[in-house]
């Protein structure tokens, strides 16, 4: 006889926009930012958003959110972030 098949069943977190404005930096900041964001292949919002997710992990606060399993292991961060 087979054992039987358990599943794993995790509860969804709901999602919520992150509107982010009235920021105003400097020209070559923006620069800085803009290209950064273009070398990773993503937009400046989802390098600002990766950024800040480094900083939340750093300090050992736990989250889940858009981040995949070992996004943050190679920036040293691998504290509690799940996807």
């Amino acid at each position: 006889m087979s054992e039987p098949q358990t599943t794993k069943t995790t509860k969804r977190e709901g999602r919520a926009p992150v509107m982010l404005r009235g920021a105003s930096v400097m020209t070559s900041y923006r620069d800085a930012l803009f290209d950064a964001a273009n070398r990773a292949g993503m937009t400046p919002n989802e390098f600002v958003l990766q950024a800040a997710a480094e900083k939340l992990a750093a300090t050992g606060r736990p989250f889940t959110g858009i981040f995949y399993p070992g996004d943050f292991t190679k920036a040293g961060y691998d504290r509690q972030v799940r996807a």
